[in-house]
Order: C-alpha cells, then structure tokens, then sequence
C-alpha cells in the first residue's frame, strides 16, 4: 500500500518522540487530507512513523507505529492477543463479567474501543476511517475472542444514519445483567450510545461496595443509571438519593436495585435539575454523609450551561451546604481537557477554605489501558475527600 508522506515541523517531531500519538489542528494547520494512512518525516526527511489521518473529537488522527506497517488481519490479530494478554486477571475473576478489552492508543490504535458485558462485546467507532476499516478489525478480533457470542456496534462520529447496531453472531436480550465487584448491573446493548454502566468508575464504585458508605446516607448528583447508588447500597448505606435530568433515569437505576434483590424503600430516584436540587435540599434542611459529584463534561439546560473546567467548584461549594459534619465527597470528572492540577484547582476554590483530607485518588482502572506518557490519556480523575468540619 502506497501511502502519501507528510512532513512534520519541529513541535510536533518532539510530541511524537515524546510519546504523544494524538495528532491535532496544530500539528497540521493546513491540512486537507482525511480518511487514509500516511508516513510522517521530519524537515530532514527522516521518517518518523505510521500514521492516519480522520477528523474526530479528540484531534485529526492519530500515530499507529514508530514502524512501517501495514493495516493488515495479522497486524490487527496481533494487537488483540497483546490486549487479551494484558486483562488475564479480569478474565479470570469470578465477581467482574463487564470490563473493556481495548483501550484505543493505550493498546495500540487510537480511534476505537472494545468493551465486554458478560457474553457480547460493543466496538465503539470514533472516526470514519476506522469505521472504514471495521470489518478487517472486527474479523481479527473474532480470531482472538471466538469466545464472543456477539459483537454491537456505536457510532461515535457524525456522518452517519445510525449510531447503534448489531454486528455479528448471537443478539443479545434486550436487557441482561453483568457482575462488576459481585455487584449486578443490568445494561443493554442495543439503544442509543449508552449501555446502563460506566465501566471505567468500577474501582470507585468497589470502594463502595467495600463499605466507604456503610451505615450513611448517600446522594447521586448527575446519576444517571444510579449506578453509584446500589454499589453503595451493597456495601451497606442506610439510604441513597440517585437525582439526575433524564426521565427514563429513574426507570433504569430501579432495575439495578432490583437485579440485586434490594429493598427500594430507603432509596430515592429524583428526576431533577442538579443545582435544582441542591436548592430544594437545602430548603427542607436535608443533610447526606457521602455526596458523589460525576457530572458530564459539559451540559446546557435552558437555565444555564456548566463546563467542568469552569464550574466545578459551584458542585463543590453547594454540596457542602447540605453534606452531614465530617462527611465525605467523591469528586470526579471524565474531561480530558481538564488536567489533574486544573482539577485541583476547581476542587480546591469550590472548598474556600473548609478544611478537608484527600483520602483515595483514582485515574482509570488497569483495564483501561492508556498511553503513561501523554496525561490526556488517562482521563479520568476522582478524589475521595473527607471533610474535617
């Protein structure tokens, strides 16, 4: 396969000799290429590695190889059996049947994900050249797991008509369970871009199960499937408050409680603005033990926008107001833009002073394999804290 030759500037040879492999708008300012390989060389001619280019939101592109390499069945075979490697533990544990199995770079190819629920696996696409060459992944992927009962698909890109499908071998039911930290979920498969669990927070949700709300009372800001919820309620809290915008939210998180035989009557589901709630709870002087804080990235309503980079420390200052003395806050956020500093940072102004202790931090969970030597990759930052007032 003839592939075209870039030539890079001097910044953006030090990313990649740095171990950076996403490649963005600043890397090629006047690019008009998109949707093939590539080889990139310096201003030297020097070659520095494999490339694609597609537009997608994390950049243009990403570096495959520090080698010449061809998009093969075996190339691809071969980064499977790397990633199957990699998760021996999760294949092997009996209370965990839902984890991923490839982490885009993390396992050496940008631009995809695969995730295992019990039997079936989603591929998520999340530009259109992979998308383009989905059936040579997904035939390499059989290869390596032809344990897989059947395979979905997300479309995690525009351009296209569609953004869930089935892909191959057996249908899943419409609703199953899995087990994570010997915590049943139930999830779908087959509706919309969501499936009922986010499986990077199992870690924060098994400190959870292990009891850090044991005995407490609960609330779920953003909770979507409440997920956070029945972890907290396996582990032994008194009562847990799930509240979240989405209607179908409360239909959801109560068939999590009920996959686990819980008693749903010391648990609450509020469809509800967040900042709503906050107001309501403090006017009825509600009082919780452990509040949780995983809002989206970025969300507009038609009251108000919130962007994690800007915003967290409202969440912060106004979880405060109702949580118990000496309580506990478990702050989180997915933004890749936002760094752990920057974090910090909001966390710490949303305190204003109220002493507090950090006691766990959490990034993402060993199956979720990312790049160590570009921050971005690891996305996810959560910090338990305990408040000393």
């Amino acid at each position: 396969m003839l592939m075209k030759k870039l030539t890079v500037k001097k910044q953006t040879e030090e990313k990649l000799r740095k171990g950076i492999l996403v490649l963005d708008k600043n890397d090629f300012p006047t690019l008009s290429l998109n949707n093939q390989c590539v080889e990139l060389h310096n201003q030297q001619g020097k070659f520095l590695g494999t490339a694609y280019l597609s537009l997608q939101n994390k950049g243009l592109g990403w570096l495959i190889s520090y080698a010449k390499v061809e998009l093969n069945l075996a190339f691809f075979q071969k980064l499977f059996e790397k990633a199957k490697d990699k998760r021996f533990y999760y294949r092997h544990a009996e209370d965990t049947t839902a984890y991923r199995l490839f982490n885009q770079e993390g396992d050496g190819f940008g631009g995809f994900t695969v995730d295992l629920y019990e039997g079936y696996v989603v591929f998520s696409w999340y530009n259109s050249f992979v998308f383009s060459i989905k059936d040579q992944i997904v035939a390499a992927f059989q290869q390596v797991f032809p344990e897989v009962a059947g395979a979905y698909e997300k479309i995690r890109f525009k351009g296209l008509d569609y953004e869930s499908a089935h892909l191959y071998g057996a249908e899943a039911p419409a609703y199953f369970t899995v087990l994570e930290n010997g915590v049943r979920y139930q999830v779908f498969m087959n509706d919309g871009l969501m499936t009922g669990i986010f499986l990077d927070q199992h870690e924060v949700r098994g400190s959870l199960v292990n009891g850090l709300a044991s005995g407490k009372s609960l609330l779920n800001m953003f909770s979507y499937t409440a997920a956070f919820s029945v972890a907290a309620a396996m582990g032994g809290a008194s009562q847990t408050t799930s509240v979240d915008l989405a209607k179908r939210s409360r239909e959801l998180s109560q068939a999590h409680f009920e996959a686990n035989g819980l008693d749903l009557e010391p648990h609450r589901f509020v469809v509800m603005d967040v900042f709503d709630y906050f107001k309501y709870a403090k006017r009825h002087e509600l009082k919780y033990d452990v509040i949780v804080l995983d809002p989206p990235s970025f969300a507009r309503n038609k009251k108000q926008t919130f962007s994690v980079a800007k915003d967290y420390h409202r969440l912060v200052a106004q979880a405060l107001e109702i949580l118990s003395p000496k309580g506990t806050l478990i702050l989180s956020t997915n933004a890749a833009n936002v760094s752990k500093s920057k974090f910090k940072k909001e966390i710490e102004k949303g305190f204003a002073g109220v002493p507090h202790r950090y006691l766990a931090e959490y990034g993402l969970p060993a199956d979720f394999v990312y790049n160590k030597k570009d921050e971005n990759s690891n996305y996810l930052k959560v910090f338990t804290i305990k408040v000393d007032k």
